[in-house]
C-alpha cells in the first residue's frame, strides 16, 4: 500500500529539516482553495476540470513561499509543520493538506521551482513543449497518459500514438482531440500497451501512483507531484509553472 510510500516521503522530508531550525518551529500552514480565476488565469478554453469543478487546488502558506496541491476533497487548515508531519494521511484532504505543505516548505528551501500552477496561455504553451521533450528523449512512441488534461491531450495526440485514461465519469468513453478516453477498468491492457507512461502529480494525493512505478518509463506532470518527485527521484515535467 501507499502508507509505506508516504513513509518514506515524510522521513525524507524530516532529514531534510533536521539542522534547519525548521522542524520544531510553530509554523503556521494555510491551505485554501483557490477560485478558478485565481488557479489557471484565462487559458482561453473551458475545459480544464478546474473550470468544470471537478478539483480545487489547495494552497500552502508556508513563511511566504507557496505550494500547491489538486485535490477532490478540499478545505481550510492551519496548523504547526510538526502537526502535519504526523497526521494520518487517511484521505485526499489530509493527503493533499501534506502535498501542498511539502512543496511550500521545500520551496522556501530553494529545493524546487515551479510548485504554483501556470496561468493563461501556459498550458497550451506548456503541452507544446512537452511534445518536442518526448520526441527529442523517446522518438515517436505510444504514449499512456493518466489524467484528462485537455492542453496535453490535445497536443500529444497530434504528435503520438495516444491512450488516456482518466476518473471522470463525464469524459470515460468521449474522444477528445482523436484521443478515446478510458476508464480505469483498461489500465493493465494500456500500460502493457506504451511505450510511456505520462502521468498526472495528483496520483500522489488520490493515492493511485504506486501502479505507476513498476518499471516503465514515467513523467509525471504539474505542481502538485514537485516535491515528492524531488525528493524521491522521480522525473517531472512541469515547463510554465511559477
Amino acid at each position: 500500500m501507499t502508507n509505506n510510500l508516504y513513509k518514506e516521503i515524510k522521513k525524507r522530508m524530516r532529514d531534510l529539516l533536521i539542522g534547519k531550525d525548521l522542524l520544531d518551529r510553530k509554523v503556521h500552514i494555510h491551505a485554501r482553495t483557490l477560485t478558478t480565476e485565481e488557479a489557471i488565469g484565462n487559458p482561453e478554453a473551458d475545459d480544464f476540470p478546474l473550470q468544470k469543478g471537478k478539483e480545487r487546488l489547495m494552497q500552502a502558506d508556508f513563511m511566504g513561499s507557496l505550494g500547491q496541491a489538486f485535490t477532490d476533497q478540499y478545505g481550510d487548515f492551519e496548523g504547526s509543520l510538526e502537526e502535519i508531519l504526523e497526521m494520518d494521511l487517511k484521505n485526499n484532504y489530509r493527503r493533499a493538506i501534506f502535498i501542498a505543505t511539502l512543496n511550500a516548505v521545500l520551496r522556501h528551501m530553494g529545493l524546487i521551482e515551479r510548485t504554483i500552477h501556470c496561468h493563461d496561455k501556459g498550458p497550451s504553451l506548456c503541452a507544446e513543449a512537452l511534445a518536442d521533450h518526448i520526441k527529442r528523449r523517446y522518438g515517436l512512441i505510444k504514449v499512456l497518459q493518466i489524467g484528462f488534461q485537455p492542453r496535453m491531450v490535445e497536443y500529444l495526440a497530434a504528435h503520438f500514438p495516444l491512450r488516456v485514461i482518466d476518473l471522470d465519469t463525464e469524459n470515460i468513453g468521449t474522444s477528445k482531440f482523436g484521443a478515446d478516453i478510458e476508464g480505469p477498468e483498461a489500465m493493465d491492457e494500456a500500460k502493457e500497451w506504451a511505450d510511456m507512461l505520462f502521468v498526472t502529480g495528483t496520483t500522489i494525493v488520490n493515492d493511485t501512483i504506486e501502479q505507476f512505478l513498476d518499471g516503465k518509463p514515467v513523467i509525471f506532470y504539474g505542481t502538485t507531484i514537485a516535491g515528492a518527485a524531488y525528493l524521491m527521484g522521480w522525473e517531472r515535467f512541469c515547463a510554465f509553472g511559477s
